[in-house]
């Protein structure tokens, strides 16, 4: 049986300014209506398997619980990296997961969960193919066939095909680097050459045999940080001090380069990785100009550009190949030439210690949301949205007071030891150095306005009693 392991993690930095560390693009709509892990689970369907098992972050963690409870989506657990190692740890920790669960020795299905795929029939029937080889113990990666001669995409080479069909699976010759423009060129016209996408299948324990085999340390790490594994509720989380431990490596480099039993199957299905924004402006619809708008745009005399509201009006006059984003805290302008530059910015940024690197305005938590929507001397405003059901923990701060009005749905306060309900237009007042905590116990969406005041207002203010997230 197959069980789809799909990697969330990774910061997506060269689609800032909508893509965060803290809220990165596989959890965002960018090529349709559901986020890019929801279309990643959504492309399942044509394949018997398992439910699948997701691999991210600790702060990804309840983002990624509830994009799957949204679509109704049930998982086989979500592990949680303690940190970032790359990916032959991360399936490692996913591949012990798999043979502890009692689900035998699964086919494990690699998938990233920021991928685009067109042609989903093309995709499932590589799938089925690919699954002839790994039940022979052999390890697949799949090649995209390569559309054009592209500089951003690692390649593989396999043996000589000997007259077999273009798309039948052959054996692994050769990983290659990142190539140069004329050297890109001769690999697409030779026939023998596809983009590395970073997809794989193989059995969990064959992973596992040829990961000990070749880099020992890694899976001595990864053992270790499972078997004094955490499991609290739908999370597994590896020993974190033990995982630190665990050298850094990418599955190309520690196994697929390594092992005599690599295998690629090719995969034609409108693929893209959509690791920048020119990636994304060629994947979009676009108007009869080559131009493609989402959001207020207006656009005149205008060619082969993308642009992107989230909140303003933008209006663009003669412009041609460029990328405009505007998000709720920035704008982005960019020659769609030079779109890898991009994370040049968020170095910056990380370096100045802005919170634009790390952070959108609207801030997603476990029970809902808040947008931060202004800020001042001693001051702060926020709306916050509470989901039905569900609790902030009970908790206090040090150094401000907040005061609460709520605009639609119930609140249920509990403010020292008093606990009352709030509805539409009410208020109440919750003193610096109180023990507080805000419900929801209602049947539709809590929103209210939150004006902190005092010394200091940052987010590190929070002592926690008690929270149903583990987060006290």
């Amino acid at each position: 049986m197959i069980l789809p392991v799909i990697m969330a993690g990774g910061s997506g930095s060269r689609l800032w300014p909508l893509s965060r560390q803290l809220y990165p693009k596989q959890f965002l709509p960018l090529s349709g209506e559901q986020t890019m892990l929801q279309e990643t689970c959504a492309r399942l369907s044509g394949l018997q398997h398992l439910p699948p098992l997701i691999v991210c972050g600790e702060e990804h963690r309840f983002t990624v619980a509830e994009q799957l409870r949204a679509i109704h989506q049930d998982h086989g657990g979500i592990v949680l990296e303690p940190a970032g190692r790359n990916t032959a740890p991360a399936i490692a920790l996913a591949a012990l997961q798999a043979l502890a669960s009692g689900e035998g020795d699964p086919l494990l299905l690699v998938l990233a969960a920021d991928h685009v795929i067109r042609d989903l029939d093309a995709f499932t029937k590589a799938i089925q193919k690919a699954c002839e080889s790994a039940q022979q113990g052999e390890l697949v990666t799949f090649g995209i066939v390569p559309t054009a001669p592209e500089t951003g995409y690692g390649y593989i080479r396999r043996k000589n095909s000997n007259g077999n069909n273009r798309l039948d699976a052959s054996r692994v010759e050769q990983f290659v680097e990142k190539p140069d423009w004329e050297t890109a060129q001769k690999y697409v016209q030779s026939g023998d050459y596809f983009w590395n996408s970073g997809m794989f299948l193989f059995r969990a324990s064959r992973y596992i045999e040829e990961l000990g085999r070749h880099r020992p340390a890694i899976l001595s790490s990864c053992e270790r940080a499972m078997a004094s594994a955490a499991v609290d509720v739908d999370f597994v989380r590896p020993e974190r001090s033990i995982f630190l431990q665990c050298p850094d490596d990418s599955i190309d480099y520690a196994v697929m380069e390594n092992t005599a039993d690599a295998v690629v199957v090719p995969l034609d299905c409108g693929w893209s990785d959509l690791g920048s924004w020119s990636a994304l402006w060629e994947v979009s619809d676009k108007d009869d100009n080559g131009n493609t708008a989402n959001g207020d745009v207006m656009l005149y005399d205008s060619r082969n550009c993308y642009v992107q509201s989230d909140h303003k009006l933008i209006a663009a006059i003669g412009l041609e190949d460029l990328v405009v984003v505007e998000s709720d805290d920035a704008i982005m302008v960019a020659a769609k030439d030079r779109v890898q530059d991009v994370k040049k910015v968020v170095e910056r940024l990380k370096a100045e210690n802005r919170p634009e690197a790390m952070v959108h305005r609207k801030v997603y938590r476990p029970w809902g949301f808040y947008d931060s929507v202004d800020a001042g001397e001693r001051f702060q405003v926020k709306r916050i949205v509470v989901n039905p059901g569900a609790q902030l923990s009970l908790q206090m701060h040090h150094h401000r007071a907040e005061h609460w009005v709520v605009v639609s749905g119930t609140a249920r306060v509990t403010c020292g030891d008093e606990q009352r309900l709030l509805s539409e237009n009410q208020s109440t007042y919750i003193p610096l150095g109180v023990k507080h905590r805000l419900e929801n116990p209602g049947a539709i969406p809590l929103e209210l306005i939150e004006v902190q005041s005092g010394s200091y207002l940052g987010e590190d203010d929070i002592v926690r009693f008690e929270d149903k997230y583990s987060r006290s």
